[in-house]
């Protein structure tokens, strides 16, 4: 396959360049911490070095497999247009809580104030459904009302998050700055799809590739999730498999004093 005067012959290459992650920015755009990554140019436009991005992609999953199977929560974000639907998915399908809205400064930084959010939008979750509100006029109801809408718009994707996650996973870094900034902060790691215009630097895990279109987004999360899901079951094949100190179900331990039968 060629396209750009890029032949493509490996066919995890031909995925990633089927789905637009060679892609860059114009040169002027290009950061300096991207440099490496770069293949070259083609009529000013930076061309990611594929080869490069599958060795990335490949680190980053290692890692956030050894995540799932550590029992360790990882959060995605992604609050732009084209991230948004593949974020909520990817969370939802893994059981991992996610950022589609704004980024709220302190999330990781001011943990115990981020908690006590989340718990009063559980706590007015609990009061409706056993019907405790009824006590309030119709006028606080409606106070009440809104504050739970906006508290579900920023934090009902994260309930689950209850002590600081393994990593951050962000589509692009240099939209979720703050995200990246605060996780470097509490000492989370950092996995990140980043462009050609991106500042590689507070990224542990850079996979550098297209961060604007729907199905490169797409393709990098899906084989994060699906690595962090593969690390959970492990983990929990582990948890349902017997102990070898534990005596198998109707056979007594070998240390038993019981006799056999007929003795």
């Amino acid at each position: 396959m060629s396209n750009n005067g890029i032949k493509i012959k490996d066919g995890l290459l031909k995925e990633l360049f089927e789905r637009g992650l060679h892609l860059g920015f114009s040169r002027a755009r290009r950061h300096p911490s991207t440099e490496s990554y770069l293949f070259g140019y083609k009529n000013r436009q930076a061309i990611i070095d594929l080869e490069k991005t599958s060795q990335s992609l490949a680190q980053a999953k290692d890692f956030i497999k050894s995540l799932g199977g550590q029992g360790k929560k990882i959060v995605l974000v992604g609050t732009k247009n084209e991230a948004r639907l593949v974020v909520e998915r990817a969370g939802k399908r893994v059981g991992a809580p996610y950022v589609t809205e704004r980024w709220l400064g302190g999330t990781l930084t001011n943990f115990k104030e981020f908690r006590r959010r989340v718990n009063r939008l559980l706590s007015i979750i609990e009061q409706e459904e056993k019907g405790e509100l009824t006590v309030y006029t119709k006028k606080e109801r409606g106070v009440i009302g809104k504050e739970k809408e906006k508290l579900e718009r920023y934090f009902a994707s994260l309930v689950s998050l209850t002590e600081l996650p393994g990593a951050v996973v962000v589509i692009d870094p240099k939209d979720e700055a703050i995200a990246v900034a605060e996780a470097k902060v509490v000492g989370v790691p950092v996995v990140a799809l980043a462009n050609s215009d991106c500042n590689l630097k507070g990224v542990d895990y850079p996979i550098v590739g297209n961060d604007t279109a729907r199905d490169s987004i797409e393709y990098v999360i899906n084989e994060l999730t699906t690595a962090y899901a593969e690390g959970k079951s492990l983990l929990a094949a582990l948890a349902a498999k017997p102990s070898a100190e534990e005596p198998v179900s109707g056979t007594p331990p070998a240390n038993s004093s019981v006799s056999p039968a007929g003795r």
